[in-house]
């Protein structure tokens, strides 16, 4: 379904959205897309073994993962992707506040959607609501 007049080229539903994830590192981290809006895409991460340092405290590595996760999802749901493919260019983190345990929350909001770049800012968010990373992601928009 083309969906011409929004933000989003074609009505992905979030089961779609999962099983395009299947067996990469998106996966593999248990990062799942868990709401899409008019202008947004919201994803989660758990803080366990697989995305926390040595020492217990979640990965800078692994926020930039839910993030650049979230743009790029984001992106790719905004042009043709049969014709066309939005890849990263650069990502730009800052991290906030430390995290221990529970889930992390990004929310992906478009900034710039042009023809041939994108621009998306992802706030990254813990099980309290705090501000714990604040991203900016370029993509290219790429022929297929």
């Amino acid at each position: 379904m083309n969906n011409s007049t929004g933000l989003w080229h074609d009505d992905f539903n979030l089961k779609q959205l999962q099983t395009f994830n299947q067996h990469t590192m998106i996966e593999l981290l248990g990062i799942e897309i868990t709401q899409r809006g008019d202008n947004f895409l919201v994803g989660t991460m758990p803080v366990d073994h697989r995305t926390q340092r040595p020492f217990g405290v979640l990965h800078g590595g692994a926020l930039c993962t839910l993030a650049e996760t979230l743009g790029s999802i984001a992106g790719n749901m905004c042009i043709d992707f049969k014709k066309e493919i939005a890849v990263g260019m650069n990502l730009n983190a800052h991290y906030l506040r430390p995290v221990t345990q529970g889930v992390v929350t990004g929310t992906a909001t478009i900034i710039h959607k042009g023809k041939k770049t994108q621009l998306w800012d992802i706030s990254i968010v813990n099980e309290e609501g705090k501000l714990v990373c604040t991203a900016r992601l370029s993509l290219s928009i790429l022929p297929q």
